[in-house]
């Protein structure tokens, strides 16, 4: 057995150490141990096998450091210690691996200074190593013309999200075998080399996410004649070409999100016939799409425009070869009429524009073929008129958003066929009629968000006993009356409940207790609120939004909307006390309570509500003296108690003392921030009898009780004497006209 050359023990699932019985397996030449389980340091005797060419231990979890003893690896052409927890420095002896080709050492934890590490393979390994990739390796320090300059036989280069800052050296321009390079997700900064322009065999250029800045020319790109993939966004850097430039590549991946492209559209994009994803988001373009442009869009199966000012009118997309293409034209300046999209799109953003007429001939538009669309936002438009019954051929959408706009209509039947419908935003329109038993069907729906709207008709059963995903429940600004059923207390997952500005009436049912999701400090990451794309570049896109009103103000939130834990039932008709079970939603941020009537004391344990930042009880009857435990709420920033019935004394406590005096008048309360300073008639001392239960309800307060004691016994014991003896009436009668003559 000891003269077997190849062995592959990858995904076996060895735990703890590399086994010592591989040793004797010492004239090896390829050995792959990846992904097992392995936590000890790599065994020194592993380094005697000076006949491997391959090694390969990723996906491991190996400790320690790499032993100088790796010079004995004289074989070895591909070493792979990638994604493992090792950590130290790089030994110097590996660049004495003169026949290494390739060496991949990314996501390990090395703390090293990346000038250190190309200097260690400085020896004989730089004359021919093609591969080097030190991704996610958590490294520091500058790249340096000396060092990197010498890789001339590199052909990969990976140092993505290392940490790395300081210029681009020129002597990038001397890899001149070069066809990947990956500096994405660094500090980078300064302006791009020109040398950029000598890589004439690069293909694969990456330096998203980086600080770089200044002006881009011709001149960068005048031999890179096999660049198909092009990937800079989300640094600072400006395009300037002349208008009739001729591009020396065809890009297949072009993203340069947050350049500045504009004003113009870029014409030469029109000439890049391969284009298949392209991003120029938020690009400062203002100008209308040409023609030639949109005879592309077929080849697409990635397309962001959005965050422009782009205008003009969207043509019929008929066409999109790839399935699950997506297309986001969002926030800019587009009008005139829905365009007919091919029924390959997955993903279509349209919001924010000046879109209108009626969405029924985009929902028509070839009825008998099923669509793949899953996501479908025409939010923040002009639409109008009615919603057509015609959802039974959208099978696949999980997310719809209707919101702002001008639909006049009931929600259409056949939107209950949407079984795989996560989020619902029809916001801010005019459907009317109650909300439809059909979407009983949508289990999966996690967002309800209807507000703003025409809604009759109570809360209906079924929301809380078949919604059981619900995370986000927003019925605001309709005309909803009765009270709020007990069922809606099965929504365990509930995070947002906005039932503010509508009839409805009755108290809070004491089993909000069972909103969990409210009670807790933990956040959902679940990917009900934010939705990724599994498409090339795209993570993490926001499906899920809502319009909440916090701290007062009216706030959109989406992308930390997961992070939001709200209640607002203001302005209807709940009457009765505060529940002291809302206290257990330990989680809450924002409780909202105004404009209601409800009655009896704050509840005593909302002190432990202790990541409250907005609460308002403006505008109700509630009595007594404010709870002590509220000086506990340190995260509060927002609280509004006026205009009730409330005594004593304010807590205090520095977040209360430094709230605004608005937040406490309409009341007979003291101390600051009011200016009214608290007396003997302000004090309620609370009096207890232990051994005896007060079933009355009613207090004693001994101080007036005191004052008429006296009042009466100081009245008796001057006039008693007089009224019981008429000799001393005499007397005192002479003695007052005395008094009276002597005056005069």
């Amino acid at each position: 057995m000891t003269s077997l050359l190849h062995l592959d023990l990858s995904g076996n699932i060895f735990n703890s150490s590399i086994p010592n019985w591989l040793y004797s397996f010492s004239c090896l030449e390829f050995l792959d141990l990846s992904g097992n389980i392995f936590n000890s340091s790599i065994p020194n005797w592993l380094y005697s096998f000076s006949c491997l060419e391959f090694l390969n231990l990723n996906s491991n979890n190996l400790q320690g450091t790499i032993s100088s003893y790796i010079r004995n690896l004289t074989s070895a052409i591909k070493i792979d210690l990638s994604i493992n927890e090792l950590r130290g420095k790089i030994p110097r002896s590996l660049g004495n691996l003169c026949n290494l080709r390739e060496i991949m050492l990314e996501y390990n934890k090395w703390s090293q200074d990346i000038s250190e590490i190309l200097e260690s393979l400085s020896g004989c390994a730089s004359n021919g190593l093609e591969i080097l990739d030190l991704s996610k390796a958590q490294l520091f320090g500058h790249l340096t013309s000396e060092r990197i300059g010498q890789f001339k036989n590199l052909v990969e280069l990976s140092l993505r999200g290392t940490s790395i800052s300081g210029p681009i050296p020129e002597s990038i321009g001397n890899l001149s075998s070069l066809k990947f390079l990956d500096l994405a997700k660094n500090q980078l900064n300064g302006t791009l080399p020109h040398s950029f322009g000598q890589l004439s065999k690069l293909e694969s250029l990456n330096i998203d996410f980086n600080m770089l800045e200044g002006v881009v020319f011709e001149l960068h790109f005048v031999n890179l004649t096999r660049l198909t993939k092009l990937l800079a966004s989300q640094n600072q850097l400006t395009l300037e070409v002349s208008h009739n430039w001729i591009p020396p590549f065809q890009l297949q991946m072009l993203v340069l999100r947050s350049w500045n492209l504009g004003p113009k559209f870029p014409s030469w994009l029109c000439l890049q016939k391969h284009l298949r994803y392209l991003d120029i988001s938020n690009t400062n373009i203002s100008d209308a799409i040409p023609p030639l442009f949109w005879n592309l869009s077929c080849h697409f199966y990635y397309l962001n425009l959005s965050q422009n000012m782009m205008y003009g009118e969207i043509p019929n997309i008929p066409m999109i070869f790839s399935f699950d293409s997506m297309i986001d034209m969002s926030s800019n300046c587009f009008k005139g009429p829905l365009p007919c999209i091919s029924s390959n799109v997955s993903i279509l953003d349209l919001s924010n524009n000046l879109l209108s007429g009626s969405i029924s001939h985009f929902l028509c538009y070839k009825m008998n073929v099923p669509k793949q669309m899953q996501y479908l936002d025409l939010g923040k438009n002009l639409l109008f008129g009615e919603i057509p019954n015609y959802w039974t051929m959208w099978q696949s959408l999980t997310a719809l958003n209707l919101g702002n706009n001008n639909f006049t209509s009931s929600i259409p039947a056949s939107i209950g066929s949407l079984i795989d419908l996560r989020y619902l935003h029809l916001y801010n329109n005019t459907f009317f009629g109650k909300l439809l038993s059909s979407l009983i069907n949508c289990k999966e729906l996690v967002t309800i968000d209807i507000g703003e709207n025409e809604f009759v008709g109570s809360i209906p059963l079924w929301i809380g006993l078949r919604l059981s995903n619900l995370m986000i429940l927003s019925l605001c600004s309709n005309n909803f009356h009765g009270c709020i059923p007990k069922e809606v207390c099965a929504l365990t997952s509930l995070q947002i409940l906005d039932l503010s500005h509508n009839k409805l009436a009755g108290g809070i049912p004491r089993c909000v207790k069972n909103f969990s999701a409210m009670a807790t400090n933990n956040n959902s990451h679940d990917a009900h609120i934010s939705y990724g794309f599994s498409m090339g570049m795209v993570e993490n896109e926001q499906l899920g939004s809502a319009v909440l009103v916090i701290k007062g103000q009216i706030v959109e939130y989406g992308t930390i909307l997961r992070l939001v834990k709200s209640i607002d039932l203001s302005r209807n008709n709940f009457s009765g006390e505060i529940p002291k079970e809302v206290t257990s939603l330990q989680g809450l941020q924002s409780l909202n309570l105004s404009f209601n009537t409800f009655i009896g004391r704050i509840p005593e344990g909302i002190g432990v509500m202790g990541l409250l930042e907005s609460m308002d009880f403006f505008g109700n009857q509630l009595s007594g003296e404010i709870s002590p435990g509220m000086s506990n709420l340190t995260f509060l920033s927002r609280l509004n108690l006026s205009n009730n019935k409330l005594i004593g004394k304010i807590p205090l406590s520095t977040q209360l003392q430094s709230l605004d005096a608005s937040s406490f008048v309409g009341n007979k309360l003291c101390r600051p921030p009011l200016t009214d300073k608290c007396n003997l008639n302000d004090v309620n001392p609370h009096v207890e009898n232990k051994g005896s239960k007060d079933t009355s309800g009613l207090k004693v307060d001994w101080f007036y009780v005191s004052m008429a004691l006296g009042f009466v016994v100081g009245f008796w014991v001057l006039w008693g004497p007089l009224l019981l003896n008429k000799q001393w009436r005499i007397l005192y009668f002479q003695f007052l006209d005395r008094m009276e003559y002597k005056l005069r």
